[in-house]
């Protein structure tokens, strides 16, 4: 388990639950993960391309 969040870190924020109950039903519907679109979006922000 310790290799395995080696190189990670926890990010959290406190959200409104209509947001958060929207976005896991979008999630759920395109069948993605709530780490797999987090770390798309930020991605997108931060301007690297996933290869």
């Amino acid at each position: 388990m310790k290799k395995r969040r080696a190189g990670k870190k926890n990010f959290s924020a406190l959200i409104d639950a209509e947001k958060v109950d929207a976005i896991e039903k979008k999630l759920k519907e395109d069948n993605k993960t709530k780490t797999a679109w987090l770390e798309e979006k930020i991605d997108e922000e931060i301007g690297k391309k996933k290869e």
